[in-house]
């Protein structure tokens, strides 16, 4: 990338609307980092959360095209074999499974992450994409506000329950977070949200910060195995969950908004291709590394680090 293109690059970044739309996507797709070869992925599994619509089905739609075996997690398997069969029916071939798995709930998935790796004996491509923006506070059966433990707490233990599997590949990990966390700081009180007047945003920027530290935070832990780990901001993408959480973003911002397949686009490139194999904790958007911080109090303090890591060891029970 010569110096013309990373200066317009940082200036799409900065200024937040257009380099998060589909002009984003469409200036920087001229110059970015070259696609993942064809068949990429054959022979390898992924395994994708979130997967039968929005960012979660079209990353499923992607790797599989590139000769992945994909395993869909869902709630509700119903719904996941539709999507299954929509997508094979676009994709003859295609190999697509499909898992039971709420990630809110630790029970699902303890259950899930024994079952797999009874099945299987190793992992490539775990994908952290299930999300949530509720308006209003609620909690799960274990006593779990829901925002965190469907981005934090279900996600930490999965990835500790699968590192064996992961490790056994050399594979990768990726939390499909949100430049969203820009507006939040990170803080070790109240994690569970149980004070004050509760904010779907808020908390949904508040988890998705969570994501992008322990992002960084397996990395560090998971070089030696030779896991690479990233989190990814998508961009403002025209999905169901922005639809159903922010209707009226979704009226204003309707026309700029990406196609799922232009927001699964990193996604997809950081399982695939050959760079993002040799890093570990950046946190990307359209395929360049972006700074966690832009302010000074976007900063995080390192005892706040620690305590979110003890706070998600002490949820889950996970052994390091």
């Amino acid at each position: 990338m010569g110096a013309a293109t990373k200066i317009l690059d940082t200036v799409l970044d900065r200024a937040v609307v257009p380099g998060y739309t589909k002009i984003g996507f469409a200036v920087r797709s001229k110059f970015w980092a070259a696609d993942p070869a064809p068949g990429a992925l054959d022979g390898k599994t992924a395994v994708v959360t979130g997967a039968n619509s929005g960012l979660g089905r079209a990353t499923v739609t992607e790797l599989a095209r590139l000769g992945a075996t994909v395993h869909m997690i869902v709630r509700d398997p119903a719904k996941g074999e539709r999507a299954r069969d929509e997508i094979a029916a676009q994709l003859p071939g295609a190999h697509l499974e499909i898992g039971e798995c709420d990630v809110s709930s630790l029970a699902s998935v303890r259950a899930f992450a024994a079952a797999f790796t009874e099945a299987h004996g190793s992992l490539d491509v775990l994908v952290h994409n299930a999300g949530s923006l509720p308006p209003s506070r609620s909690e799960t059966p274990e006593g779990n506000e829901i925002t965190l433990a469907t981005h934090v707490l279900g996600p930490f233990l999965l990835t500790g329950l699968l590192r064996p599997a992961l490790a056994a590949a050399r594979g990768r990990v990726i939390f499909v977070t949100s430049g969203g966390m820009y507006a939040a700081r990170l803080h070790s009180e109240d994690p569970q949200y149980r004070h004050g007047e509760y904010k779907g945003g808020k908390a949904y920027a508040r988890t998705k910060r969570m994501q992008v530290v322990l992002a960084e935070q397996w990395a560090q832990r998971l070089t030696d195995d030779g896991i690479s780990v990233h989190s990814t901001h998508p961009g403002w993408a025209d999905t169901p969950g922005v639809t159903g959480s922010l209707p009226g973003f979704n009226k204003v911002m309707g026309p700029l908004l990406r196609t799922p397949a232009q927001g699964a686009d990193t996604i997809v490139w950081l399982a695939a291709a050959d760079k993002p194999g040799h890093s570990s904790g950046g946190f990307w958007h359209d395929r360049r590394v972006r700074p966690t911080h832009y302010l000074p109090w976007q900063h995080d303090d390192p005892q706040d680090r620690k305590e979110l890591w003890d706070l998600c060891v002490r949820e889950t029970g996970l052994v390091i």
